[in-house]
């Protein structure tokens, strides 16, 4: 938000759900990390999620979370903030980050690591993507 405000002098309705959409993301992608490294954050006396309410609790959250990720993205697209190309490119980045959430979800071997790094590139990519589809439609349409 604070590079919008920088750009256009104002605090607009789409600055505000870029903002939503790094508030969604960052719990399925920090309570990933915390869900690999819950030993040290608990020997640290550090109360993250997995600590204080457990692991089970913990990968719900990350799927319900990843689900409000996934609407929160879709939002871009359907208030006109972007076109076609966002909507297909958040699709296949979603697909992806659901994949990793289910597998965090069921206990699959190294699963909460790789699922952290992939929402590292997951949230560039949403943004490269979101240039793409503004400078495409800016080239295409003179928007």
């Amino acid at each position: 938000m604070l590079g919008w405000v920088a750009i256009t002098g104002s605090i607009e309705a789409n600055s505000l759900l870029l903002v939503l959409i790094i508030f969604a993301w960052t719990p399925p992608h920090f309570w990933s990390l915390c869900l690999a490294r819950k030993a040290d954050y608990q020997n640290a006396g550090i109360p993250m999620l997995p600590v204080t309410h457990g692991e089970t609790y913990t990968k719900i959250q990350i799927l319900l979370y990843s689900l409000l990720m996934v609407a929160t993205t879709a939002l871009p697209y359907l208030t006109g903030m972007s076109g076609l190309i966002y909507l297909l490119g958040i699709s296949v980045l979603n697909i992806r980050f659901l994949h990793w959430g289910w597998k965090v979800f069921t206990d699959v071997s190294g699963s909460q690591m790789a699922m952290f790094r992939y929402s590292i590139y997951y949230i560039m990519w949403l943004f490269v993507v979101l240039l793409i589809d503004h400078y495409s439609m800016e080239l295409v349409f003179g928007l």
